[in-house]
């Protein structure tokens, strides 16, 4: 691939889905649009190229962004922030929500659904004390193809072994054939929405946490900022915001502070005497 072809693509990821790819990435260019470009009976991405440089905007295009933004995700990732979940986050919006009896949990860049649904496992075992209450998780992602694999629940055995601890495995999964699905009734706590975060999210309506993590890592600063500013705007003056464990809003955004004693969750800063409570 020639470098005005690289740059080509780069730039139409750039816009399309906020992704940065610099040129030492050219092999994960490569090695993603590769199967992209023989299911359409093309050898080479030199052949791919020139039909998306016709039709930028087709169905080819799509297919490449969906290669490109589809990213790994498995079972409690990283274990800790569902930690904070349980035993810090979920504890004070009962509290503070005590009232309306109402969360929103918003799953930006869900990918094939592990995080959700092991948020709606985490609230299943919560089921005592949310009685009464309404919790909806909506999760998000980009690519259409990823989020009917997310909708039917169904992993490998591969998939369910990591992280998932065998617990859960046992008491919210059926095997089904050579695979594994999650519980009906779980999966009805998910809904599942086709958006591009770099779209104005004001139509998903506002939320009490939102989880977006390992994302802005593949955006420049500019689009990170205007990301953040837009989660801010829906975001509960006294809510949540989850990033990665290599991610932050320092020299990005000056709309959230870290939490105290819970690294990787971030607070509205204006959130004034709500947030102070709850900061607990």
């Amino acid at each position: 691939m020639t470098n005005d072809d690289f740059d080509f693509l780069c730039k139409l990821l750039k816009e399309k889905s906020g992704l940065v790819l610099t040129r030492d990435k050219a092999y994960l260019l490569e090695s993603r649009l590769l199967p992209v470009a023989r299911k359409h009976n093309l050898k080479t991405l030199d052949e791919m190229v020139p039909i998306v440089r016709s039709r930028p905007t087709g169905d080819l295009m799509k297919e490449i962004v969906e290669a490109m933004t589809t990213n790994e995700s498995f079972f409690f990732r990283d274990i800790k922030p569902f930690e904070q979940f349980t035993n810090f986050v979920l504890p004070a919006l009962l509290k503070a929500r005590a009232d309306k009896k109402v969360i929103r949990i918003w799953s930006a860049a869900c990918s094939s659904g592990q995080e959700p649904y092991t948020l709606a496992m985490l609230l299943a075992e919560q089921q005592a004390k949310l009685a009464g209450w309404r919790v909806e998780i909506l999760a998000t992602d980009l690519s259409t193809e990823i989020l009917e694999k997310a909708e039917a629940g169904l992993y490998s055995q591969f998939e369910v072994q990591r992280g998932l601890p065998i617990q859960y495995l046992v008491k919210y999964f059926k095997q089904q054939g050579d695979r594994w699905q999650i519980d009906a009734g779980l999966r009805g706590r998910v809904k599942f929405r086709t958006f591009n975060l770099l779209e104005d999210p004001g139509s998903l309506g506002t939320f009490d946490v939102i989880f977006c993590r390992n994302v802005l890592i593949y955006f420049d600063q500019a689009t990170k900022g205007t990301v953040l500013g837009r989660m801010h705007r829906i975001l509960a003056p006294d809510g949540f915001l989850y990033l990665g464990g290599a991610e932050t809003v320092l020299g990005i955004s000056d709309k959230f502070q870290a939490s105290p004693d819970n690294r990787g969750i971030y607070r509205p800063v204006a959130a004034g005497a709500a947030a102070q409570k709850l900061a607990v």
